[in-house]
């Protein structure tokens, strides 16, 4: 389709729905269109006229497909998406979520029926479960398209609450402390007679939990993951979420969007180093002298997803580790590097960090990031969050 073929029709292409839906029939059709090109493709319709079909026609193609072979497909897509030439201008269509794997199969029923029946003898959910299954432990650095748009689904269904911990606020309860307030109203109100004891317990809340993500160029290959694990996490509530690399950036606001899509391409336009070099222990101490030691790291679980490369000084990343460590409840590290064969935490970064770690663990895969969402949780026994000890802090 060239640019006779996308004539200047008006359509109502201007809703950031109707554009999003469209990248994604593109990831279906196996496009690499991540949050970059799709913050890239929503900058450039914005800039030239979102009602005209033939500019957003060259808005796409000129910042969603990566090379000769997306061509075709986009093509495609298009034609398919917005109506061939001379076809009348479709209406805009309805955000409809795309269907979501099932992570398990079905039970099996009491009475199993034999192949003949009028049912296929492999149920496709069955089937959907197993790719779902290895999809999990598959490395996210290693995925293509279409595994990476399962991944996306599967990362929207994650829920990451903090370890729960006992508040000074109290709510009446049928066991518990006596609530000599409560009882002694209630005497009153009977004129002295006797009156069963008012009893009251302390509040259970989930901690605060805080994520610190490397988008530097050394995590390219999982930065999407993550943040849209850490886009799971900020729906769940009590999660404040900043981006590190050559600067501290906080995206908990433009990470509260419901939809997956639309909070990554405004992480994308709210991040002003993508992809750059890495300063942990500089933004560390930002990060603590702005918002930290004023209380949003006091008793919380905080969590850094890095590779733990760093270009500044590792001593100062060590000293600033033991002030985080004396603030919070509990420190996570996350590092996708970790389940590689043969690794060890010798770089600078890592080895001056590991000291004031609680808990380490891998972060390159779906089952890892389920495991470090049982870590955040407190799970006991969580397989890969390991605490660290001996050896590993050495």
């Amino acid at each position: 389709m060239g640019a006779e073929a996308a004539g200047a029709a008006a359509v109502p292409l201007g809703a950031d729905a109707v554009l999003l839906g469209f990248v994604r029939a593109l990831r279906a059709a196996g496009l690499d269109a991540g949050s970059e090109r799709l913050h890239a493709f929503l900058r450039a319709v914005d800039a030239l006229r979102p009602g005209m079909r033939a500019d957003v026609y060259w808005a796409g193609r000129s910042t969603l497909c990566g090379g000769h072979d997306d061509l075709e497909r986009y093509e495609r897509v298009f034609a398919a998406y917005f109506g061939a030439q001379g076809e009348p201008a479709p209406r805009a269509p309805r955000a409809v979520p795309p269907p979501r794997p099932r992570v398990a199969a079905r039970e099996a029923s009491a009475a199993p029926r034999t192949p003949g029946e009028g049912e296929p003898s492999g149920p496709p959910a069955v089937t959907l479960a197993s790719s779902a299954e290895v999809l999990r432990h598959r490395d996210v650095a290693g995925l293509d398209a279409a595994e990476r748009a399962q991944l996306r689904r599967l990362l929207a269904e994650f829920a990451l609450v903090g370890q729960t911990r006992r508040s000074a606020r109290r709510r009446p309860a049928r066991r518990g402390d006596v609530d000599p307030r409560r009882t002694v109203r209630e005497l009153l109100r009977r004129g002295g007679e006797p009156a069963r004891l008012r009893r009251h317990a302390r509040v259970e809340r989930p901690r605060r939990v805080v994520l610190l993500v490397d988008v530097s160029g050394s995590m390219a290959p999982y930065a999407d993951a993550l943040l849209r694990f850490a886009h799971a996490a900020v729906r769940g509530g009590r999660t404040e979420v900043f981006t590190i690399g050559t600067r501290l950036t906080r995206t908990t606001r433009e990470l509260a969007h419901r939809d997956p899509d639309l909070a990554m391409a405004a992480v994308a336009a709210a991040v002003p180093d993508w992809r750059g070099g890495t300063r942990l222990g500089e933004l560390l101490r930002e990060f603590l002298n702005r918002w930290g030691q004023r209380g949003m790291a006091r008793g919380a679980v905080v969590v850094l997803l890095s590779d733990g490369w760093e270009r500044g000084d590792p001593e100062l990343l060590g000293a600033q580790m033991r002030r985080l460590h004396a603030l919070a409840h509990q420190v996570i590290w996350a590092n996708p590097r970790k389940a590689r064969p043969g690794y060890a935490p010798l770089a600078a970064g890592m080895a001056a960090a590991l000291p004031s770690v609680d808990v380490f663990v891998g972060g390159h895969s779906l089952a890892a990031l389920e495991e470090l969402a049982a870590a955040v949780r407190g799970a006991a026994g969580a397989a890969g969050a390991a605490p660290v000890r001996g050896a590993e802090r050495a």
